[in-house]
C-alpha cells in the first residue's frame, strides 16, 4: 500500500491527468447523488449539501457548506485543507479564476460554476475512465466488501422468519456491517409474491410464509462498494417459483460467460436478456420492469458503466461490476440474482462466495 494509502494513489493518478492535460488546476464538484469523481480526489463522501475541491500543486482544498460536512471531512481525510464557506460556488471560483482549469463532474456542476470558467477543458470523462480503471490495490477493497457482502446475506438468512417485519431483518444486517467496520453501506428488500415490482427501504410489512424475500447488499470497504442480489423463499419454493429461478440463473450464468476484456456492456446485457426472450419473457427485460442488467461498482454504488443493450462501452482488465438481471416475473412476482466480478487479463475473477442459489427458510 502506497504512503497514504488508496486516496494518495488516486490523487498521484489525478495529478498525472493533469499534468498530461497541461491544466494547473483542478475543480470537482459533487453532491449525496453523485459523489464518485469528489471522492475519487478528496476521499470524501457528501451527505449534505454541496462540495467542490480544488486540487493543484500547493495541495488539495475542500469547499463544504454545512459545519457538520466540514467536521465529518476534516475527521475523514487525509492531506486535505477543508474550509466551511456559505458559498461553495464563490470560494471555489475565487480559488482558481485565472488560471489553466480543468474541471471534474461537469454534468452535474452548478450553473454559477460552470459558467464561471468558460475556457476550462472538461477532464470528467477522464476521471470517470481512471476510476473504472482501477488499479489492482483498488480492485482488492472491492473484493473485501465482496466478502463482507457474502456474510451479511448469510445474515439476513438468519434474520428471516414468519412474522418478523422487514426492518426487523434490515436492523440485524444494518447491525452487522457497521460492527464489521462499514458504516458507509446501502441495503433494500422486498418481501412478498406477485404484487411486488421491485426493491425499496424496508417497511413494516411481516413476512409470510410462502414470500420471495429479495435483497440488496451493497457494503463499502475503504470506499469501494461491492454488491450481492439474492432471493430466498420462506418455506419450500413451489414449482413456479423454481422455474422461474432457472430463468434468472441461466441469465446470471450467460452474463458473466461474456464479462471478459474485449466484450461491451451491451453484449453482456444481451446475453441476459436472450434468456429471457427464449422464454418467452422479452417483455421483462425493457424499461418497464428493470433499469439495468448490471453496473459498475467502485467509489459509487452504481458506476459506469452500464449494463444494457445501447451501452457500447468496453470492458477491460482492472474493472468491477456486477451482472444482476434483477426484474419482475409475471409467475411469482420480483426476483433479484447478481454477483460482484473483476475483470481479469483472461476473463473474470467471481468476487462473492455465496452460491447461485434460490434459498430457503423454514416456514
Amino acid at each position: 500500500m502506497p504512503e497514504g494509502g488508496l486516496a494518495a494513489l488516486r490523487r498521484a493518478r489525478v495529478m498525472e491527468l493533469m499534468a498530461r492535460e497541461r491544466r494547473d488546476v483542478l475543480v470537482v464538484y459533487g453532491n449525496a447523488v453523485r459523489p464518485e469523481l469528489l471522492r475519487y480526489v478528496t476521499d470524501f463522501a457528501v451527505l449534505e449539501g454541496h462540495a467542490v475541491a480544488v486540487l493543484d500543486d500547493d495541495g488539495l482544498t475542500l469547499f463544504v457548506e454545512t459545519p457538520y460536512e466540514a467536521q465529518r471531512a476534516a475527521n475523514e481525510t487525509r492531506g486535505v485543507k477543508v474550509r466551511f464557506v456559505p458559498d461553495v460556488i464563490a470560494a471555489a471560483r475565487a480559488a482558481a479564476v485565472g488560471r489553466n482549469i480543468g474541471l471534474g463532474a461537469t454534468v452535474y456542476l452548478p450553473t454559477g460554476l460552470a459558467r464561471a470558467f468558460p475556457d476550462a477543458a472538461d477532464l470528467t470523462e477522464a476521471m470517470l475512465l481512471m476510476a473504472v480503471h482501477k488499479h489492482p490495490l483498488e480492485v482488492e477493497a472491492v473484493a473485501e466488501a465482496a466478502a463482507v457482502a457474502d456474510r451479511g446475506y448469510a445474515v439476513f438468512r438468519n434474520a428471516v422468519r414468519p412474522g418478523r417485519r422487514e426492518y426487523e431483518v434490515i436492523a440485524e444486517v444494518e447491525a452487522f456491517l457497521r460492527a464489521a467496520g462499514c458504516a458507509d453501506h446501502f441495503v433494500i428488500m422486498a418481501a412478498g409474491n406477485t404484487e411486488v415490482r421491485g426493491m425499496r427501504p424496508p417497511g413494516d410489512r411481516r413476512i409470510r410464509a410462502g414470500d420471495l424475500v429479495t435483497t440488496e447488499i451493497t457494503p463499502s470497504v475503504r470506499g469501494y462498494y461491492a454488491q450481492l442480489c439474492r432471493t430466498l423463499v420462506v418455506g419450500d419454493p413451489s414449482p413456479e417459483q423454481a422455474a422461474a429461478f432457472a430463468v434468472y440463473r441461466d441469465a446470471t450464468e450467460a452474463g458473466l460467460a461474456l464479462v471478459r476484456p474485449g466484450a461491451t456492456a451491451a453484449e453482456v446485457a444481451r446475453a441476459e436478456n436472450d434468456v429471457f426472450r427464449a422464454r418467452g419473457l422479452g417483455e421483462y427485460t425493457s424499461s418497464t420492469y428493470t433499469r439495468v442488467r448490471g453496473h459498475g461498482l467502485g467509489l459509487n454504488v452504481d458506476s459506469v458503466p452500464s449494463i444494457l443493450e445501447s451501452e457500447d462501452f468496453v470492458l477491460e482488465a482492472g474493472m468491477t461490476l456486477i451482472v444482476h438481471p434483477n426484474t419482475y416475473h409475471p409467475e411469482t412476482g420480483y426476483f433479484v440474482l447478481g454477483d460482484a466480478v473483476a475483470v481479469t487479463d483472461s476473463g473474470h475473477r467471481r468476487l462473492a462466495a455465496t452460491p447461485l442459489e434460490l434459498f430457503s427458510v423454514p416456514a
